[in-house]
């Protein structure tokens, strides 16, 4: 595998790697950026930008009282029922079901390579069910040594919750732990948490947005992973 020699100096301190799910490891936030684009189509006229630009960057905004309003529906125990209906309507978008979770290119070598040096783990704001059934999907379940999702936790990202869990979990200090995502609310809760944020341009998120936010490193995708992390002495 091809490797940056300028590995930064604070890589080579990661003990921890922590994925993402959505437009990370799976191949979803395009799907959802296209079906609000085509809804959009007639109001082109009058928009100040494409449909499409419109579309990614009105659900990058929704992210954060999104998995807010999630936070608050499952402090008063309705979360079951309100994602019933979120799978309902997935389906009359088009989106992918629970069983047919698409996985990034490359996404399976290279987290098969770093597994044999790091420990691995998901933190998503999907639910266990969805989280479970793509790492099964995919033959990917073994690599991971946690898995933090929106029912892991009383507060989800962009809040550090979710990813102290998964830390503290592992017993690993927080910098010593990398995270990888593609969403400003990525950055903000790696950055509470304390730990090291690596952010993917392969979902939500656009460069100058994820500069902003505070990632120490931003890489096209997963498979770059290796621009970043030493991965020289891996076969």
């Amino acid at each position: 595998m091809q490797t940056n020699l300028s590995v930064p100096i604070w890589a080579k301190e990661i003990d921890v790697v922590l994925f993402d799910l959505d437009g990370t490891l799976i191949d979803t936030d395009d799907q959802a950026v296209m079906w609000l684009a085509r809804f959009m189509l007639p109001l082109a006229r009058f928009l100040p930008v494409v449909p499409d630009s419109m579309a990614r960057r009105l659900l990058m905004r929704a992210e954060t009282p999104g998995n807010r309003l999630i936070a608050l529906f499952d402090r008063l125990d309705l979360d079951d029922n309100v994602f019933a209906i979120g799978d309902t309507l997935r389906r009359w978008r088009g989106l992918h079901p629970r069983p047919n979770l698409p996985l990034m290119d490359s996404a399976s070598h290279i987290l098969n390579t770093l597994s044999a040096r790091y420990r691995l783990g998901i933190v998503t704001t999907r639910g266990r069910r969805d989280a479970e059934a793509f790492l099964i999907q995919h033959s990917l379940a073994p690599l991971f040594d946690v898995v933090v999702t929106r029912e892991s936790t009383r507060r989800l990202k962009p809040h550090p919750a979710p990813v102290r869990m998964a830390a503290e979990t592992l017993g690993v200090p927080p910098d010593r732990c990398l995270m990888v995502g593609d969403t400003i609310p990525d950055v903000l809760s790696a950055r509470a948490a304390g730990t090291w944020m690596v952010a993917t341009l392969s979902g939500f998120g656009e460069r100058h947005e994820l500069e902003r936010a505070g990632a120490h490193a931003i890489i096209q995708s997963v498979a770059h992973l290796g621009e970043i992390l030493p991965l020289d002495n891996l076969p």
